[in-house]
């Protein structure tokens, strides 16, 4: 078992969420409410990473943050790091690729909370952060949930990208999807079996918490 490759992506996955949790509540608010022009295109760009092989979506971002690329020498010009195979580049990469994941079900949520309620909040002399956090974020809060959960258990089980963007470095970019992909190299299978079988464990417990989690909150509100 590499606890290594363990523990870093449940540090990658972690840093993900919490980077996604508040870019997520933004533009799933503006998608599901506010109309614009360009709309469908915006929504058609981020759900590009759903339907993108991850080899694909890899190679690109490998040349975004490549260090011949603007955004990887002002990365490197700031911190003198190379931003590809490093953890900051895998985490942007990671960021990038779940946000189908973290916007999607939050802008779905966010299209349940009706107008009247908006138009009520505002009459009772609500600001719109304390409606957001009074009043829609309790509405919307199953699928806001829902969407930290698929973020955090995609980035564990994310290969592609992973290694297109990361590689395969011990303690920095080795994340457990590698690690089980390098054991089957090795030809190592009870090393892949233990480390598959974490993996499963790990999604499983996240999953199912978001069911158990929903189910007690509709509980609550039709109770």
């Amino acid at each position: 078992m590499d606890r290594d490759a363990l523990m870093l992506s449940l540090r990658l996955a972690a840093w993900t969420v919490i980077i996604l949790l508040p870019l997520g509540i933004l533009f799933g608010r503006i998608l599901a409410w506010r109309p614009f022009r360009g709309k469908p295109l915006v929504e058609a760009l981020l759900a590009l990473p759903l339907v993108l092989p991850p080899t694909v979506l890899g190679y690109y971002l490998l040349v975004a943050f490549g260090s011949a690329s603007p955004l990887g020498q002002l990365y490197e010009r700031i911190t003198g790091s190379p931003l590809v195979f490093t953890f900051g580049g895998l985490l942007l990469a990671s960021v990038i690729f779940n946000l189908p994941f973290a916007i999607q079900p939050m802008q779905r949520a966010f299209e349940t909370v009706s107008q009247e309620v908006r138009d009520a909040a505002a009459c009772c002399g609500l600001s719109r952060w304390r409606t957001l956090w009074r009043i829609e974020l309790p509405i919307a809060w199953p699928g806001v949930l829902s969407a930290l959960v698929l973020t955090f258990a995609h980035t564990l089980g994310e290969f592609g990208v992973v290694l297109m963007v990361g590689g395969n470095i011990p303690g920095e970019t080795r994340t457990i999807a590698v690690a089980i992909y390098d054991r089957v190299q090795a030809f190592d299978e009870r090393g892949a079996a233990v480390m598959s079988a974490t993996l499963l464990i790990v999604c499983l417990i996240a999953i199912g918490a978001t069911y158990f989690t929903g189910a007690r909150l509709d509980r609550r509100r039709h109770g």
